[in-house]
């Protein structure tokens, strides 16, 4: 339908209120807001994961797409909380306790709202307690975690021991990223998915909650 792919390319551009006003046009005409959610705003969210990965745009046109789903979502969101829409799983996200660092972060909860996914964004600085308390309280499927700095890595593997701890470490999926953040440092901590990129980060969760 029309108004769907007009959505998708105004979200690729970045073009919030033309989304807010589509979105709500098509609301209006009695469209599933479903059928909005998925073959407008996260179809338009797909292609700029996809730019994004293959380095055809970066970061400042990721963020203007990323607000201009906001936009759409500021509409769309209460309408299927009303109809009791289910989302594919529920990721708890932050920065790690001593890192204050988050544009990578909400990147990557961008592209996690855009593979249909609900975030939960605990913002920067975030302890190892406050991760798993707030994983446990919403009923959480992974745990995603950043970091920026090399000394805060270790609050990764912290977590994964507190989940050890706690008896409850297989309920989680436990995903980490940032720059100084390898594959191999992933394998040693006991994590469940390392990326190098968000739009990578988001297949990858998508994958796993659907298997």
């Amino acid at each position: 339908m029309m108004i769907l792919k007009q959505i998708a390319e105004y979200l690729e551009d970045g073009m919030a209120p033309k989304v807010k006003e589509l979105v709500q046009q098509a609301l209006d005409e009695g469209l599933d807001p479903k059928i909005i959610l998925e073959e407008g705003l996260l179809k338009g969210m797909e292609v700029i994961g996809k730019l994004f990965k293959e380095n055809e745009i970066f970061v400042p046109e990721v963020m203007i797409a990323a607000r201009a789903m906001n936009a759409g979502m500021s509409i769309l969101e209460p309408v299927l909380v009303k109809i009791g829409n289910v989302s594919l799983g529920k990721v708890v996200i932050g920065t790690v306790k001593g890192d204050l660092h988050d544009i990578g972060k909400n990147i990557v909860g961008m592209m996690l709202k855009g593979a249909g996914l609900e975030v939960i964004d605990l913002g920067v600085d975030v302890s190892v307690e406050k991760f798993v308390d707030e994983a446990e309280a919403v009923g959480a499927n992974i745990i995603c975690m950043s970091a920026l700095l090399t000394t805060t890595m270790l609050n990764m593997e912290a977590l994964i021991k507190e989940l050890e701890n706690r008896g409850i470490r297989d309920q989680y999926i436990v995903m980490i990223g940032g720059a100084p953040v390898t594959d191999d440092f992933a394998k040693k901590i006991g994590a469940n998915i390392y990326t190098p990129d968000a739009a990578t980060a988001a297949e990858a969760a998508k994958e796993v909650l659907i298997a």
